[in-house]
């Protein structure tokens, strides 16, 4: 059996770390020595208004159980923002070891009557607000050669999701950004996952209900977060489903396809069966993993 993970003296900032799973992240980590940053604005579900005493009753929360944190109340939707969030890392407990990307809002409308409003606000917060945050952490992570960074997915992008298409695309958004993160940190030990987690919380619970819904509670989401946060972590550029005490890899493949020097959409109508299917996919590393696929079928 592992050893107990520890994270003595490592700095961790979280983001909409207020309540729901980036509270159950921050509680976990704090409990296992990390020195935590609890962000969160304390708005609505929807983005609207703020509770500045948000970040400060987990913040209590810790300090109670004896660890140590220190709460921000600035937005990750703006540069400067990320920026203080970060710094606030930085006064406390000089240094950042790892950003949990957490922080979300809801504006859910179906498709035909998205509003750009709509659209940009939840962009801002899941998508830009994790450069945001993580962009003013990088410059740290590569000087000290160490990094962890979580950002928080969703199944309404990987899969799709009805009313959630500037959801879906920020969260999709997400996977790309932890992909590229992956392969440029890889030689600075700085490693990035995704995960896309399945809990009952304020952003959810108009969704499930019941015994069901009770068995979705966000601590069993934060043993995987922790894990991936963790410095004996291999892990990097990848995405995780998480719910209900289940973890599952979700992996984006490739199936070995059709290949046509005279092709032609006749041609593809007619072999759509072999393009199509599922059997002996791959699953590339990187896009340069996909170039050589390319590379080996083209000779």
């Amino acid at each position: 059996m592992a050893e107990t993970l520890g994270f003595d003296n490592k700095v961790a900032v979280i983001t909409g770390a207020g309540g729901g799973l980036g509270r159950a992240h921050a509680l976990m980590l704090a409990s296992r020595g990390a020195l935590v940053v609890i962000n969160d604005l304390g708005g609505a579900v929807d983005g609207s208004g703020s509770d500045k005493g948000a970040a400060e009753r987990v913040v209590d929360e810790i300090k109670s159980a004896g660890g140590e944190a220190v709460g921000n109340t600035d937005s990750v939707a703006t540069t400067e923002g990320g920026q203080a969030i970060i710094q606030t890392a930085i006064d406390a407990f000089g240094r950042v070891d790892i950003v949990i990307n957490n922080a979300g809002i809801l504006r859910d409308k179906s498709f035909h009557n998205m509003t750009p409003d709509l659209w940009q606000s939840v962009i801002d917060v899941h998508l830009t607000g994790a450069y945001n945050v993580t962009q003013a952490a990088w410059p740290h992570m590569r000087e000290q050669s160490y990094g962890r960074v979580v950002s928080t997915a969703s199944a309404a992008g990987v899969f799709g999701n009805f009313g959630q298409a500037n959801y879906g695309a920020a969260k999709m958004g997400l996977v790309g950004f932890t992909n590229v993160l992956a392969v440029e940190g890889a030689k600075r030990n700085i490693r990035a996952n995704a995960i896309a987690p399945l809990a009952k919380t304020r952003m959810t619970e108009d969704l499930m209900a019941g015994g069901f819904a009770e068995k979705l509670q966000p601590d069993l989401v934060s043993p995987l977060v922790t894990y991936l946060c963790h410095e004996s972590c291999e892990s990097t550029g990848r995405l995780y489903s998480v719910g209900g005490g289940r973890v599952a890899e979700v992996v984006i493949a490739e199936t070995p396809g059709f290949q046509s020097d005279e092709l032609t959409p006749e041609a593809l109508a007619d072999n759509w069966d072999t393009v199509t299917n599922q059997e002996g996919y791959t699953v590339p590393a990187s896009a340069t993993d996909e170039i050589k696929l390319y590379m080996k079928e083209l000779g």
